[in-house]
């Protein structure tokens, strides 16, 4: 072997599993996000309208309740 082979050092050799395995982890995160940005969207569109009205809270009425006659 030359001298000044010694000291080069050896070259990473990618199989073609690996760069597979990889692709699909790449594609795997992009459809992650794009998931992710899909749901954020839909949240936003379903927050309290502006006028204030939220359907969840409509039938509740604040300040002291009146006694049960259970009580």
């Amino acid at each position: 072997m030359p001298p000044f082979l010694k000291f080069m050092g050896n070259k990473s050799h990618h199989t073609f599993k690996k760069n597979e395995r990889e692709k699909v982890k790449r594609q795997k995160k992009a459809d992650k996000l794009a998931k992710k940005i899909d749901l954020k969207k839909s949240k936003s569109e379903l927050l309290p309208r502006e006028d204030g009205f939220d359907p969840d809270i409509a039938d509740i009425i604040p300040g002291p309740q009146a006694r049960s006659e259970e009580e």
